[in-house]
C-alpha cells in the first residue's frame, strides 16, 4: 500500500514539473516574441523596414502569428515595395480579421499598385448577398456564435418554462425562438464557410512576371502573363506546376516556385 502510494506521488510530482516547465517556457517564448514585436515596430519608426521584418519573421517562425503581426508584415513590405509580400500578409491579416477597416484600407491601396487589372466575373444578387454576410466572420466565429445562441436558447427557453406570468412567458417563448432562428443560421453559416475554406486555396503571385502556359511545360504555349501580387486560386496541381484560376474566369499553370498560398 505504501508502495502505490509513493509511486502515486512520485508520477504527481513528475507530471507538476512537466506542466511547471511548459509554463515556463510558454511564459518565455511569450516575452520573447513582445520583445521582437516592440524592437520591430521600433525599427519600422525609424525607417528600417527589412530589419523590421527580419524581427518579425522570427516571431512567425517560433510558431505565432496574429492579425497584428501580419498586419505590420505588410506594411514594412509595402514600404519596401514589395507588391506581392505586402499583399500575401494583408490578405493573411483579413484572414484572421475580416472586418479589420485599416487591413482592408492598406489592402486596397497595395492591390492599386499591382500592374495586372483583373475585372472579376459578374455575381449574381444570390452570391453578392452570400458573400455579404460570409464575410462577417470566419468560419471559428460563426461556430462561437453557434456555441452562444444555443446556450442562450436554452436558458431562455427553461425562463419561460418555469415563468409565472402570460407576460413574461410570451415575452421568454418569442426570444428563445429568435435565439434558436439565430442558432440555426449561424450553424449553417459555419458550415457554408467552412466549406468555402477548405475548397478554395487561395494564393498569390511572388513573381515579379510569370508567363502562365497552356500545360504544365516550360514548352507549352502561353496563354497570358502576370505579374506580382495578383490573387488567384489553385484549382489542381501537377507535380512541380500548379493550375491557377482567375478571377475573370482565365486559367492556366505556372510553376509553384512562383506563388505562395495563403
Amino acid at each position: 500500500m505504501k508502495t502505490n502510494i509513493l509511486n502515486i506521488n512520485s508520477l504527481f510530482q513528475k507530471k507538476l514539473f512537466i506542466l511547471t516547465m511548459m509554463f515556463f517556457l510558454s511564459f518565455s517564448a511569450f516575452a520573447q516574441n513582445t520583445a521582437l514585436f516592440d524592437q520591430g515596430k521600433e525599427l519600422y519608426k525609424n525607417g528600417k523596414y527589412q530589419q523590421a521584418i527580419n524581427a518579425w519573421m522570427q516571431i512567425l517562425e517560433s510558431g505565432h502569428h496574429s492579425a497584428e503581426l501580419y498586419f505590420n508584415l505588410g506594411n514594412a513590405q509595402y514600404k519596401l515595395n514589395h507588391i506581392g509580400p505586402s499583399v500575401y500578409y494583408y490578405e493573411k491579416a483579413l484572414q484572421l480579421a475580416p472586418n479589420d477597416p485599416d487591413i482592408k484600407n492598406n489592402l486596397a491601396f497595395a492591390e492599386n499598385a499591382r500592374i495586372d487589372a483583373i475585372e472579376p466575373l459578374p455575381e449574381t444578387f444570390f452570391s453578392k448577398w452570400y458573400s455579404s454576410i460570409a464575410g462577417i466572420f470566419t468560419f471559428n466565429g460563426w461556430a462561437i456564435l453557434a456555441v452562444v445562441s444555443s446556450l442562450s436558447f436554452v436558458a431562455l427557453f427553461l425562463l419561460y418554462y418555469f415563468a409565472f406570468t402570460e407576460k413574461k412567458k410570451r415575452l421568454l417563448f418569442a426570444s428563445s425562438m429568435f435565439a434558436g432562428l439565430f442558432l440555426l443560421v449561424s450553424l449553417t453559416m459555419a458550415f457554408l464557410t467552412y466549406d468555402d475554406f477548405t475548397k478554395k486555396q487561395p494564393a498569390i503571385i511572388f513573381a515579379s512576371e510569370i508567363e502562365v502556359k497552356t500545360e504544365p511545360t516550360m514548352g507549352s504555349n502561353v496563354a497570358f502573363v502576370l505579374h506580382e501580387g495578383t490573387k488567384v486560386q489553385i484549382s489542381a496541381k501537377d507535380g512541380n506546376w500548379y493550375r491557377i484560376t482567375l478571377a475573370d474566369g482565365k486559367d492556366g499553370w505556372i510553376p509553384a516556385s512562383d506563388l505562395k498560398q495563403l
